[in-house]
């Protein structure tokens, strides 16, 4: 067994188009570090339309290779050996990014339901349906929403920040941990989401409503001053 965050970003804030950065192999190390203090045993690497590979930066834990695809109609994470390097925001619909995910042995995930869109109903076919670190609360709806789309549950953090890596996790039942034995046991169910929600995580999570509010503004800022 293999705890694995499914959903995490090395880029800590994503007001630019989605594409490669110097900063890219800083963020991996540190969501590194912060995985490994949370026990994880993998994280999948899953930046806005894009994929890098960092290179071996780090052992423990292993980097499962992912992408999380701004689509037509909201988000879905692509997880395995050899995901899209690049896709464009908003211009793929569901069902052609689960086509690509399959074409290249990934899985294809719904992350966050209900927070983007209303892509659970766009008949895609997907692998897995997701709880998501930052909305710990509809956790049972998700559950509910597997169950109507005879989907497997699986978990992960979305950090955007390293101190939320592992604050949402997935139980991989697999002899070896690696891409492809990732995507496998999603597909074959062989997974159980764990989400934590002790006093500190409830203390992360309110850390980091104050910390998106502030780009919110930011960004309404800069909106305002290119005007």
């Amino acid at each position: 067994m293999f705890d694995v965050d499914l959903h995490a970003h090395t880029r800590f804030f994503h007001w630019s188009a989605g594409e490669p950065t110097r900063y890219d192999p800083l963020g991996a190390n540190l969501l590194a570090l912060a995985s490994r203090l949370q026990g994880m045993d993998g994280v999948a690497l899953t930046n806005h339309d894009y994929y890098t590979d960092v290179g071996a930066i780090s052992t423990t834990p292993v980097f499962i290779p992912g992408i999380e695809v701004s689509t037509t109609d909201g988000h879905v994470l692509v997880v395995g050996p050899d995901p899209p390097s690049r896709t464009p925001p908003g211009e793929l619909t569901p069902r052609a990014v689960v086509e690509l995910a399959h074409a290249a042995d990934c899985a294809a995930i719904i992350p966050h339901p209900y927070r983007h869109g209303s892509i659970h109903e766009s008949g895609a076919d997907f692998d897995a349906v997701e709880i998501s670190g930052k909305h710990p609360q509809n956790a049972e709806q998700i559950r509910e929403l597997g169950d109507e789309l005879g989907l497997p549950v699986v978990a992960g953090s979305d950090a955007h920040f390293p101190f939320e890596a592992g604050r949402a996790y997935t139980r991989i039942d697999a002899d070896t941990l690696t891409p492809e034995s990732v995507v496998d046991a999603i597909r074959d169910g062989r997974v159980e989401p764990r989400v934590r929600n002790g006093p500190t995580q409830r203390l992360l999570r309110t850390a980091y409503r104050h910390i998106h509010r502030y780009k919110r503004r930011s960004l309404e800022r800069s909106r305002e001053i290119r005007k």
